[in-house]
């Protein structure tokens, strides 16, 4: 499996088990890390639109955990109105500015791992270029077929909404 296509400014290839999403911002390197770093911060963006996250805990360091939950607040999208999504990730390299990697998982309230969902290997990179940022989001799955079926979910539609998020995020931030 490979292949490229570009959502709005989001530009995705994937090779294999890797699914790689690149988006530029027009803000310094150092804030776009910060919007990533920052508990506050990052609860102020993450999760696709509509949807409000929590960090229950947020520990950033190699060997941290950050333990949240993105509820959907949009009465507008129907059946996910209300619903909670669990999320597990524990740091295992950080380079400030330059570089976040962690595992992630779905979870539990409780910061169990959900049987059956799969790991992701998360690595972010933020490139300078000129004053903006390129930020290169690389996950690798497990296999193929579970890549595919993150796919399915709809992976690519969900981080491209959550990336503009972010990007108004880094416009108030400014």
């Amino acid at each position: 499996m490979a292949g490229n296509k570009e959502t709005s400014d989001l530009k995705t290839s994937v090779e294999g088990r890797n699914l790689v999403m690149e988006r530029t911002f027009a803000a310094p390197r150092e804030l776009v890390f910060k919007a990533f770093s920052e508990s506050d911060q990052l609860a102020d963006w993450w999760g696709p639109q509509g949807w409000q996250t929590e960090n229950r805990t947020f520990d950033f360091k190699p060997d941290g955990v950050w333990h949240y939950c993105m509820r959907c607040v949009d009465k507008e999208q129907g059946d996910f109105y209300g619903q909670e999504s669990w999320g597990k990730a524990v740091y295992k390299e950080i380079d400030a500015p330059e570089k976040i990697v962690y595992s992630d998982v779905f979870a539990d309230e409780e910061g169990k791992a959900v049987e059956g969902m799969p790991e992701v290997q998360v690595t972010y990179t933020f490139l300078e270029q000129d004053g903006q940022t390129k930020l290169k989001a690389q996950n690798q799955f497990a296999s193929e077929e579970t890549l595919q079926a993150i796919l399915d979910m709809g992976i690519v539609q969900g981080f491209s909404s959550q990336l503009g998020k972010l990007d108004n995020h880094l416009k108030r931030a400014e």
